[in-house]
């Protein structure tokens, strides 16, 4: 346990931002799956509607550090090679 009063701002503020990182991370795993969903059911307009939501949030959090920027740029890359092919 942290003893000085940095120290304990610090475990607060660490913890706000684990909390709006898991959100913004699970928020996007959600629409990846989305448009996952419409690639495997072959609905190639609603996979080019959520595409793009996915690119936004991915770029959003490469951005802020929450996931590496090449991961993003290869998410990206690939789901739309995907919907590209339907």
């Amino acid at each position: 346990m942290p003893h000085h009063k940095s120290a304990k701002k610090r475990v607060r503020q660490t913890e706000k931002k684990t909390e709006l990182n898991k959100s913004l991370k699970s928020r996007t795993k959600s629409a990846v799956k989305a448009v996952r969903l419409a690639i495997a059911e072959n609905k190639k307009d609603d996979a080019e509607k959520s595409i793009t939501l996915v690119q936004k949030y991915l770029a959003r959090l490469a951005k802020k550090g929450i996931i590496k920027k090449n991961a993003a740029a290869r998410q990206t890359s690939r789901l739309t090679s995907q919907v590209s092919k339907l």
